[in-house]
């Protein structure tokens, strides 16, 4: 055996398998997520294409009208760490809500959906178009 074989093969093992660790950790838009605020989403697997379809129940609204789950519909990035935007098309409210963001792999491997949003209502008016679009950020974690 040459000299120092048996002290750098452990070593080499070792960076090995912290390699492979980080290449394997990929974020996966697909599943349950919930965001800072309670509001759930679901969503189903992506195609080829890196669409997707799913559902949104916010926990949070500034209607009277009885909350009931909406649909939303989508497309990724098909990387590790992909880019994605959605939409929710409201069922209580006549008005839609465009997400983008990227989902992360943090340091401990929890995936992190992190996402900034527009929220449209109508405008009675043209003159009150001003005052139609909210704008905000979610933060969504996996759901287990």
């Amino acid at each position: 055996m040459a000299p120092g074989y048996c002290t750098k093969t452990p070593l080499l093992v070792l960076l090995c398998l912290a390699l492979t660790t980080t290449v394997c950790s990929k974020c996966q838009i697909s599943g349950k997520w919930k965001n800072d605020h309670g509001s759930t989403m679901s969503i189903g697997s992506v195609d080829s294409k890196g669409g997707f379809e799913g559902s949104y129940l916010t926990a949070v609204s500034s209607t009277n009208n009885d909350i009931t789950e909406s649909p939303l519909a989508g497309v990724q990035q098909l990387d590790d760490e992909p880019t994605v935007g959605f939409i929710v098309k409201w069922i209580s409210i006549n008005s839609v809500t465009v997400f983008t963001g990227q989902c992360f792999v943090d340091e401990n491997g929890n995936e992190v959906l992190e996402t900034i949003w527009l929220l449209r209502s109508p405008a009675g008016v043209r003159t009150d178009n001003w005052k139609a679009t909210r704008v905000g950020r979610d933060v969504f974690t996996r759901e287990l």
